[in-house]
């Protein structure tokens, strides 16, 4: 076989939509790109916001939730959006990982220091960050758009991560999840991956869950 023939065996695509600020998307997609690194497939990255999905229950909701999600929630995402609008898709990953290290791992918070830091990270234009506070957005349709394209796929009762990958019948599998911390590595990975396929792949499937016993820190956000 061709390397041509090779590399266009292509590897599987994984549709992964991420909040920035969210701490269980984190935890997932470091454990997404573990998985990369022992099954044969590439990660795409796209953005979904928490703010968008809370905002027909944002009355409903504790006040604490309710600042972050009306507020903070915002901020990030719009810089992220941008980034994507302005220069690719293919910043997303990168960028991605820039801001989670700072938010999450650094414990910076989705602060306006943490985003500037993350561009920088990566690159990207220092102005970027013009779009943190912007409350009109420029790329309001194109985020609603995204998020909407992944939330479609498991309903709104879920939040963030959505992963879908190509079922056998062509059709996509898309879930919720998997919640996991900390990220598994290695072959502790791929099983997760396969045990993860595996069940969302049955037609009947609903949900599996047991209670939480520890998780991210989410003091800092």
């Amino acid at each position: 076989m061709s390397e041509t023939a090779s590399s266009s065996a292509a590897k599987t695509p994984v549709d992964f939509w991420f909040d920035p600020l969210c701490p269980w998307a984190w935890m997932t997609s470091r454990w997404v790109l573990e998985v990369e690194k022992v099954r044969n497939i590439e990660v795409r990255w796209h953005i979904m916001s928490l703010a968008v999905l809370n905002e027909p229950k944002i009355d409903e909701l504790p006040e604490e939730y309710r600042e972050l999600l009306e507020t903070k929630a915002w901020q990030p995402v719009r810089v992220v959006t941008a980034a994507w609008q302005k220069h690719g898709s293919d910043i997303l990953g990168p960028l991605y990982t820039a801001l989670g290290t700072r938010i999450h791992n650094e414990g910076q918070g989705p602060t306006r220091e943490a985003v500037e830091g993350a561009l920088a990270d990566v690159g990207l234009p220092a102005d970027l960050i013009e779009y943190f506070d912007q409350k009109d957005f420029e790329f309001d349709a194109e985020l609603r758009a995204s998020h909407k394209e992944g939330i479609d796929k498991v309903g709104q009762d879920v939040g963030t991560p959505v992963i879908a990958v190509p079922g056998p019948d062509g059709e996509q599998i898309a879930f919720f999840g998997p919640v996991v911390t900390p990220a598994p590595k290695g072959e502790e990975a791929a099983r997760l991956w396969d045990g993860t396929l595996a069940v969302a792949s049955v037609p009947g499937f609903y949900e599996i869950k047991r209670t939480r016993t520890k998780g991210p820190d989410f003091s800092n956000l």
